[in-house]
């Protein structure tokens, strides 16, 4: 009996979950999992694909980068026929990809070749695409770059924040895996190279991402909320020592209505509307950070 391709899975996220989930559900011999140690600065408010290897006794590692010498050399120890990689955060290079003799494959969770790189759904709402979806592609040396194999989409609302949108999309990846894993592990996966010319690439967001910029639109603005809210880090704006997170806002209130103002100028305080580069946007669930909250006046500049 000829023995079933090693698969070693590198993930991490609900879609690393998912994906896992799906290769032990078929039986397939998944050899190890190399994931993440959650970090304890971040919410996690997803799924972990540890939690099914160790369901299924998968063995579990967790290194700070796979790139050393040590762990090449560990992992051409585990002798991978096929590598796929699910939102596993670090960069793997050529040497590991290479260790594989049916390839290494990713799942990207954007309609590549738009949004290569970091947090594709949260940049694709904050851009207020209407549609956003997983790609499965090989993995080449650039980030996302390698030839498609399959993708899947989802039409997104103009209101979804990130984590709607996430968990819209997120079927998607199994569903592309589910159609392409036994075409991956026969080695007759069909592949259609990007097109280089479409293609877009977005980096890491960190908080500080969240700043508001008064100048933009308002539904810029509200685009931006709603693509770093709970259970991201949050939009925010500072006045003073203190910091004022905006969860939620809606950009055509009929509070802004008949209202006029600079950018960031405070047009009412109940509700709290304020002026944009382009209109007027009420801002409707806030939270005060550090400083004693200040108190607000009409005219006052953000």
């Amino acid at each position: 009996m000829t023995a079933k391709p090693r698969i070693l899975f590198f993930g991490y996220s609900e879609v690393g979950y998912e994906c896992l989930s799906l290769l032990l559900a078929r039986g397939d011999h998944v050899v190890a999992l190399i994931t993440h140690e959650d970090n304890p600065h971040e919410k996690i408010w997803f799924k972990t694909p540890a939690v099914a290897a160790r369901e299924h006794g998968v063995t579990v590692r967790t290194p700070a980068g796979v790139n050393t010498p040590e762990w090449i050399e560990k992992i051409a120890a585990l002798r991978p026929d096929l590598i796929l990689s699910v939102y596993y955060r670090h960069m793997i290079s050529a040497p590991i990809l290479g260790l594989a003799r049916l390839g290494a494959f990713n799942m990207h969770g954007s309609l590549l070749p738009k949004y290569r790189g970091r947090a594709p759904i949260n940049w694709a709402v904050l851009h207020g695409e209407p549609r956003i979806g997983m790609t499965l592609h090989r993995m080449v040396k650039k980030a996302d770059a390698g030839a498609i194999v399959d993708q899947e989409g989802v039409a997104i609302g103009p209101r979804d924040t990130a984590e709607q949108a996430f968990r819209q999309v997120l079927p998607c990846a199994r569903r592309v895996l589910e159609r392409q894993i036994d075409t991956l592990l026969a080695g007759t996966a069909k592949e259609t190279p990007q097109d280089e010319s479409q293609a877009t690439y977005f980096g890491g967001r960190k908080p500080e991402d969240g700043r508001i910029a008064w100048t933009q639109t308002n539904r810029e603005i509200f685009n931006l909320i709603r693509a770093v809210t709970d259970p991201y880090p949050g939009a925010f704006t500072d006045i003073g020592a203190a910091r004022l997170m905006v969860w939620w806002a809606e950009p055509d209130s009929p509070a802004t209505r008949d209202l006029r103002g600079r950018p960031g100028e405070i047009v009412s305080v109940n509700p709290l509307v304020v002026a944009t580069g382009g209109g007027l946007i009420e801002l409707t669930r806030t939270e005060w950070r550090g400083e004693e909250a200040p108190r607000l006046q009409v005219g006052q500049i953000l």
